[in-house]
């Protein structure tokens, strides 16, 4: 990436670096729909959500907001946002159905189509390898606790690389490893539902080891100006008070909600911390020689998502819990303030501290912010019109924090707004709305929010008003 050149802030617009990109973002579960169209099979997302009580209402992603058969007018609506990205993920089950063998050319040709027209329409395409919909079988084999699942990934990345290098600009390995292995199989609530710390802290891993090795194949397969990326979703920690106690709380939270990923990825070692918090749990047999070597193979950029941040004091949390090693040792505290309809806290502060603090720790390495938004209960009026005054005070202020971490020295090169479309939204179903295109699910009707006019209008003008 190359580096960009800062304008100068005005007294009415909080303006971005020249060239900063502004996107928004999706999943291909929480849009495409067309579960079982042109040879996709079933992904642990599939399974899960037809598993009864495990989804608000009994909601699957069969349908969803039906992406697949309305990529062009999808694309038309980030037309008339301005979006100069696009984000999106590949599902490995429409791509390779049993995560083995040779890939379905159906599933490629619906990526073909998609990145074909984004490029058409001047929006550049950049996409996600994993966004948590792992085939069945594969999980059937034993999932990401199952070192083989990562050369299997690998082995994808390339096939994907190879049918679309020449399209995508950007690739980005994983997202949010840290949901799909401690919300996946540490306290279950996202799929495949299991409940094990020890599988849970060895998923992580063995996605560390992915992340290496899918680096590996996509630079063996993309044209040289093709970027390599990796997204996480960091956690902003604070100490709930100044004692030892709850800065240790802070500590372990730290290590296995951040510290995990980063060390091994960035600096080819385990956090030792770690190690010893998880004693009890695991002796880390499964770290075999060379794994951390090829889980710190250089990448181009980081992703950043964040919605809100953690306060933790020292104590105890419920069983199971994702937080392994941690769970007998740290109580999390509600932040102060409004809340979406997620119930998380508004507090872009954290955004600004998770970006200095990579600006710090990663002194060189670009980075994205790759999600960034919130839900709230967004209707349509009678006259048609979808107005969401809550979701423009939190998108103005956390772009506000992202300007003045770039004014900080922190190499931030773009923002993904989350999401595009209202989508089915995991173990809350359809319940959640994130996007700023309002879905009518039962009609498909596509309506912009007033948040999405506030959007296309910051584009427009290169920042946000002061």
């Amino acid at each position: 990436m190359t580096a960009l050149d800062t304008r100068p802030s005005t007294t009415t617009t909080l303006r971005f670096p020249e060239g900063f990109r502004w996107g928004t973002a999706t999943a291909a579960y929480q849009i495409e729909g067309a579960a079982a169209e042109d040879g996709r099979t079933a992904s642990i997302w599939d399974t899960f959500s037809r598993t009864p009580g495990k989804v608000r209402n009994g909601d699957t992603g069969d349908i969803a907001a039906d992406h697949y058969h309305r990529v062009s007018e999808d694309i038309a609506l980030m037309r008339r946002l301005g979006v100069t990205d696009y984000r999106f993920s590949i599902a490995w089950p429409r791509v390779q159905p049993t995560g083995r063998g040779p890939a379905v050319q159906k599933g490629l040709d619906f990526y073909r189509r998609l990145t074909d027209e984004l490029r058409e329409a001047g929006i550049r395409p950049v996409a996600t390898l994993y966004h948590w919909d792992l085939p069945q079988e594969l999980e059937d084999a034993g999932g990401w606790p199952h070192r083989e699942t990562a050369h299997r990934f690998a082995e994808y990345a390339g096939l994907a690389a190879e049918a679309l290098g020449d399209r995508v600009a950007t690739w980005t390995t994983l997202n949010e490893p840290w949901c799909a292995a401690f919300l996946g199989y540490g306290n279950g609530v996202h799929a495949p539902g299991r409940t094990s710390a020890r599988d849970s802290l060895r998923a992580a891993h063995h996605f560390n080891l992915a992340h290496g090795l899918a680096v590996g194949a996509l630079r063996a397969a993309l044209p040289e100006p093709a970027e390599v990326s990796l997204t996480l979703n960091l956690h902003a920690v604070r100490a709930h008070t100044d004692t030892p106690e709850d800065h240790d709380a802070a500590r372990r939270v730290d290590a296995v909600g951040n510290r995990i990923f980063l060390d091994p990825v960035f600096h080819g070692r385990l956090p030792q911390d770690l190690v010893a918090d998880t004693a009890s749990v695991t002796d880390w047999d499964f770290v075999r020689d060379g794994d951390l070597r090829t889980a710190s193979a250089p990448i181009d950029s980081l992703g950043i998502n964040y919605y809100s941040p953690t306060e933790v004091a020292a104590g105890s949390s419920e069983s199971p819990s994702p937080w392994a090693g941690a769970e007998r040792h740290v109580r999390f505290v509600p932040v102060p303030g409004p809340r979406t309809a997620m119930d998380w806290p508004v507090d872009a502060d954290g955004l600004h501290e998770l970006l200095v603090r990579l600006r710090d720790e990663l002194p060189g390495l670009p980075l994205v912010v790759t999600e960034n938004g919130a839900a709230y209960d967004d209707y349509a009026d009678p006259s048609g019109a979808v107005k969401d005054p809550e979701r423009v005070v939190y998108l103005h202020a956390h772009l506000a924090a992202v300007h003045r971490a770039i004014e900080d020295g922190a190499d931030v090169r773009g923002y993904f707004l989350w999401s595009l479309l209202d989508n089915f939204e995991w173990a809350y179903g359809y319940g959640k709305r994130f996007g700023v295109v309002h879905v009518d699910f039962a009609t498909q009707r596509r309506t912009l929010k007033s948040s999405a006019h506030w959007y296309a209008d910051v584009i427009a003008r290169g920042g946000v008003p002061a």
